[in-house]
């Protein structure tokens, strides 16, 4: 996959000049004085177009540009999961193996958005109830295709203002952007929003979380909480600063709820009030419903109330998956809209291996058909039971989104 990095305060344009019908790749193609950046272009020789999202011609003319956005809901840190990472040889960590069957599905988008439920806040190592999981875990995120991590939730103050601080730095040595806590105020007016911009379209997000579990977090120390005149203030700036879109990425709800609460309704409102294009929401651990609506201008405010668990230890009836969003957008001279919403079940098989237990995030599409992958028919039932469950909620409660399978290098909507 061709998947271009995020631009954060600058970006590094390639200039290729084509002459007498040879191509190079370049992000960056300049021709007639005509300039245009952050876009897949080829121009051979009369500005013949092949396989590219814009062409330039006299007089500057272009095509449509596309983005696809990923999101996954709580990546948690429970002991188990702690204790699965360990070598014990070594004393040394690694969560790779997690996402060996997912990550194929995470580095099919242009980005891919996680929200990371823990802190970073180094050892000693500790699950529920004040997470503090290794910086391997951020590795493999990045790892896998993630390429960036909100970090307000509950949790975010779990090893107060130093775990913050922590969490902030190991994520800027590992390159992994980031919004949602921040180490000052003044920096979080400079790095918000965080924008992913690829393909011509800028995306700015923005993340806030309802609370830190009663936790007092002193000043200089940020965690963004939700507000909805300030969350209105910063899609206004998130405009001025050229974003497209202006996706609200929210920590809200009431835990193992598969509805949301009149509190998520009314804040949802006022989000979108305030301009918001899309509203993204975790926290409650099981799947709320996702709705939109649709005119001929493509989707309009969609919501997903809660995502649920991306990889946790959590076994329980709804809990033990969630689903991954797949929002895909395009752009026309200075429109853009969403031309499609969709969904990908994902389910955590934790079987024992060598007398441990492991975790692996699985995309259920692909498994529902294989139980022999199993190694018991419990792990199977359990699957099969999360997808029925899941299906009878977003079926029956949903508006706008479809579930996704892949067939022939595509997401095509699951027929019924």
């Amino acid at each position: 996959m061709n998947r271009r990095r995020i631009l954060l305060s600058a970006a590094i344009v390639l200039v290729t000049v084509c002459l007498k019908g040879q191509q190079t790749d370049s992000t960056l193609t300049i021709l007639n004085g005509c300039e245009k950046a952050d876009s897949a272009l080829t121009i051979l020789n009369g500005c013949e177009k092949t396989d590219s999202t814009l062409t330039i011609l006299n007089g500057c003319e272009k095509t449509d540009s596309t983005l696809t956005i990923l999101f996954a809901g709580d990546i948690m840190g429970h002991d188990m999961q702690i204790a699965s990472a360990r070598d014990d040889s070594t004393g040394t960590y690694s969560y790779d193996s997690v996402f060996k069957y997912i990550r194929p599905v995470i580095e099919d988008a242009d980005f891919a958005v996680g929200n990371l439920e823990v802190t970073l806040g180094g050892a000693p190592y500790k699950g529920y109830p004040a997470f503090s999981s290794p910086d391997a875990l951020a590795l493999a995120c990045k790892n896998a295709g993630f390429d960036a991590l909100m970090t307000a939730n509950n949790h975010s103050a779990d090893r107060g203002p130093k775990g913050i601080a922590r969490t902030v730095r190991v994520l800027d040595s590992l390159d992994i952007p980031h919004t949602g806590t921040w180490t000052g105020s003044e920096t979080r007016d400079t790095l918000t929003p965080l924008m992913l911009s690829a393909n011509g379209i800028s995306v700015a997000m923005l993340n806030y979380t309802y609370g830190t579990n009663g936790i007092v977090v002193p000043p200089p120390r940020v965690v963004s909480y939700i507000d909805t005149v300030r969350i209105t203030s910063e899609i206004l700036t998130s405009r001025e600063k050229g974003a497209d879109l202006v996706v609200v990425f929210i920590h809200w709800g009431n835990e193992y709820d598969s509805v949301p609460s009149p509190l998520q309704e009314l804040t949802a409102k006022a989000i979108f009030n305030g301009g918001a294009d899309i509203i993204i929401g975790s926290h409650p651990h099981v799947l709320q419903p996702m709705q939109a609506t649709a005119d001929s201008a493509g989707l309009c405010d969609p919501v997903v109330w809660s995502m649920g668990n991306f990889v946790s230890n959590q076994r329980k009836r709804r809990s033990d998956g969630g689903a991954m969003v797949r929002i895909e957008l395009k752009k026309e001279g200075d429109r853009t809209w969403i031309t499609g919403a969709g969904y990908i079940l994902t389910w955590v098989w934790s079987p024992l291996e060598n007398g441990r237990r492991k975790f692996y995030i699985l995309p259920c599409s692909e498994f529902e058909e294989n139980p022999g992958f199993f190694q018991s028919s419990p792990a199977w039932d359990a699957m099969t039971l999360f997808i029925k469950d899941s299906r009878r909620l977003l079926n029956g409660s949903g508006t706008g989104f479809s579930e996704l399978i892949s067939a022939g290098g595509q997401w095509i909507p699951l027929s019924r």
